[in-house]
């Protein structure tokens, strides 16, 4: 059964920018969008495993800081023309403080 765990407060992700959960299954990118959404991708983009973590914020998007592929912060879906996919993870924001479902 998938549990909440609580990672951090809302104002310790910056906005446009992200940061980085350890798992046992890998890293997770927790992404702020200039508008305050909170969205979770497992940090590895589809093309190459570059860090999604370390890539631009800009909309509902992030793009990948190797090679530039860009992939959607709400699915994990690469943007047209490129293919692919990464693992979205449910997040939720509760008194400020945001939560990750593992």
């Amino acid at each position: 059964m998938a549990e909440w765990k609580s990672i951090c407060e809302l104002d310790e992700i910056p906005r446009m920018g992200s940061r980085v959960v350890r798992s046992t299954s890998g890293n997770i990118a927790i992404f702020r969008t200039s508008g305050g959404e909170v969205f979770a991708l497992r940090d590895q983009c589809p093309h190459k495993g570059g860090p999604l973590s370390q890539g631009l914020v800009h909309g509902n998007q992030v793009t990948c800081p190797l090679h530039g592929w860009k992939l959607r912060l709400d699915t994990g879906e690469a943007v047209a023309p490129d293919e692919g996919c990464t693992r979205r993870y449910p997040v939720r924001i509760d008194s400020g403080t945001v939560f990750l479902q593992l």
